[in-house]
């Protein structure tokens, strides 16, 4: 069959164009080997990262239909089994792009210089104090060396990076590779950084607070890693060692499950007042509501009474049966009634 291949191309002479390409392929081809017929039988000038070939190395990430993979990994068919085209289109189309949220330096080729930098920002290593035991090996126990199997599966491909809706917008955030590789130095039983490590992660910014939750990383990793519910293992260490006074996201869980457990939902009355105003101890967080909460006021939105929901009593009982399973680390019963 004949496919043909949309490739986004740029340097520094020429503005951004996509240049075509058809080729008659296999539909078990993949994408990479796509990419290598049209580098030595057409374009020569093309410019791709490859290594391995074999979804180990992470050097072919690239966005293929809007969708950052590696090229080694997705073939031809399976692309074209996710897009519909015209029954008057000569070919199916293709459309290969480059990673996103780093500077391209040719065609599918990136600069991935802050990609490494924010991965060191979470010292993703064991610590050097650790390291300093005469006469003993760093043995683990296998509970303990499965604890990082997920983790230890990244290949640091950039796709979640590429994705990451929180990178796109805020700079300072270090990204679900870094973070997820944080968590992996979190659960390392050969690390005694771990304290340390959770204050620095405690970031609004840069650290677990930055993410928004979108979910794309966990949606395009090709090793499984799960970036997104590493994140969040994090943000649950955070919670149970800080209290609320350490920052405003910490805050605002706390209290969210309190009103929720207290009255089977949120008292809107409170909320604000007690994530933003810091129980009215934070007077420029207080007077930062002041707009909104009069304009609330006038619509005639804001709630002077509160009452519990029905079924409160099921739902605190619920929020304590979580609580007490995650701090014994026992695993809930999937069925309510057992």
């Amino acid at each position: 069959m004949k496919v043909t291949f949309k490739i986004l191309r740029q340097n520094n002479n020429l503005s951004p164009h996509f240049q075509d390409y058809t080729l008659e392929v296999n539909p078990k081809n993949t994408i990479l080997e796509c990419l290598n017929r049209i580098k030595w039988e057409i374009d020569g000038s093309l410019a791709f990262r490859k290594n391995c070939r074999n979804t180990i190395c992470g050097s072919c990430g690239m966005k293929i239909n809007g969708r950052s993979a590696l090229a080694c990994k997705e073939n031809v068919g399976e692309e074209l089994s996710k897009i519909s085209f015209g029954e008057k289109e000569k070919n199916p189309e293709i459309i290969i792009s480059p990673l996103g949220n780093m500077p391209v330096l040719k065609d599918l080729v990136v600069d991935m210089g802050n990609f490494w930098n924010d991965l060191e920002k979470v010292e993703p290593y064991v610590s050097s104090n650790a390291r300093n035991i005469p006469e003993k090996e760093f043995l683990q126990s296998p509970e303990e060396r499965k604890l990082l199997e997920q983790t230890g599966n990244c290949i640091l491909c950039g796709a979640c990076y590429s994705e990451c809706n929180a990178k796109e917008v805020n700079d300072s955030f270090v990204g679900p590779h870094a973070l997820a590789k944080a968590y992996r130095m979190v659960d390392d039983s050969r690390d005694d950084f771990g304290d340390d490590r959770l204050t620095k992660y405690n970031n609004i910014e840069s650290g677990a607070w930055g993410c928004t939750r979108c979910y794309m990383c966990n949606e395009v990793c090709p090793m499984d890693v799960a970036p997104l519910d590493q994140i969040t293992k994090i943000k649950g260490k955070i919670l149970d060692r800080e209290s609320r006074k350490s920052s405003t996201p910490v805050r605002h869980r706390k209290v969210l499950v309190d009103l929720v457990k207290d009255g089977g939902w949120v008292d809107e009355r409170k909320f604000a007042v007690m994530v933003v105003g810091n129980y009215f101890r934070d007077v420029r967080g207080l007077l930062s509501l002041a707009p909104v909460g009069l304009k609330v006021l006038a619509a005639g939105k804001l709630p002077f009474s509160f009452e519990a929901s029905e079924g409160v009593l099921e739902v605190r009982s619920l929020i304590n049966a979580v609580q007490s399973a995650t701090k014994d680390n026992v695993p809930l019963q999937t069925d309510i009634n057992k």
